[in-house]
């Protein structure tokens, strides 16, 4: 006898990212080439990464948060903060290595390390309908699928694409592990901006940010960002208590 939980595997298991994909989109990839290059599949490619730009993240929606940012918005930040670092400051963070991150790789990271949510959606924990199995296994799905609208167009880029995700998927290299922790840092300048700019208590993502954060660099960093939110607390609290 099938339980519901079972139905339910079943139901979502039946999902595929071509079934994401908007319609005009689907019609371009089922068009004759026009041209020996191939460039319907990498247009349909740059029309998909546009469904990062918008999608809001689901966690302010969540909490209400007016006009909030993003997938797109968050992983453009992330690839400058990647861009940014001082690659001779992670040294106490692999001391056995004499070679510094290759930050390079890290904005890479940073650039795909959601863009299966194009077609997935931003599916956080809190989703009773979908578990971290089914969300990965949509996400590797989608991400294969990617690469093989990519790969007619570019085979090496279509290979790069998995690649760079499985890397910070399954956290494979230092410099996974940073762009892992800059995505955390990420949220919490996010948080506190959006805590200045609607008076809203948003600690709670600030908090399990910050536990979860591995290199000192990008601690201090985070650090940093809650010593000028406690002085703004600070300031805020006197001020109402002289009006």
């Amino acid at each position: 006898m099938t339980t519901s939980d079972e139905k339910q595997d079943q139901k979502q298991s039946l999902w595929n990212p071509k079934d994401a994909v908007p319609k005009h989109i689907q019609e371009l990839l089922s068009k004759p080439q026009s041209n020996p290059s191939n460039y319907n599949y990498i247009s349909a490619f740059y029309q998909i990464v546009f469904l990062l730009k918008d999608q809001k993240r689901t966690g302010w929606l969540d909490f209400k948060v007016p006009q909030p940012e993003s997938i797109a918005d968050h992983m453009y930040r992330m690839s400058i903060i990647a861009m940014s670092l001082n690659p001779n400051s992670f040294e106490t963070d692999q001391p056995s290595k004499s070679t510094p991150p290759d930050l390079t790789k890290c904005c890479k990271i940073a650039l795909v390390h959601d863009i299966a949510e194009a077609l997935v959606g931003d599916i956080t924990p809190r989703d009773a309908n979908i578990g971290k199995v089914e969300k990965n296994r949509r996400e590797l799905t989608t991400i294969q699928y990617l690469a093989e609208i990519i790969k007619p167009y570019n085979s090496g880029f279509a290979e790069e694409i998995v690649d760079l995700w499985l890397d910070y998927e399954n956290q494979r290299n230092f410099e996974a592990r940073i762009v892992k922790d800059i995505d955390k840092y990420e949220l919490i300048i996010q948080t506190y901006e959006y805590e200045r700019k609607t008076g809203k208590n948003l600690y709670e993502f600030i908090e399990s940010s910050l536990k979860n954060i591995k290199t000192q660099e990008i601690k201090a960093l985070a650090n940093q960002i809650i010593e000028e939110r406690e002085e703004f607390l600070k300031s805020k609290t006197s001020s109402n208590g002289t009006n």
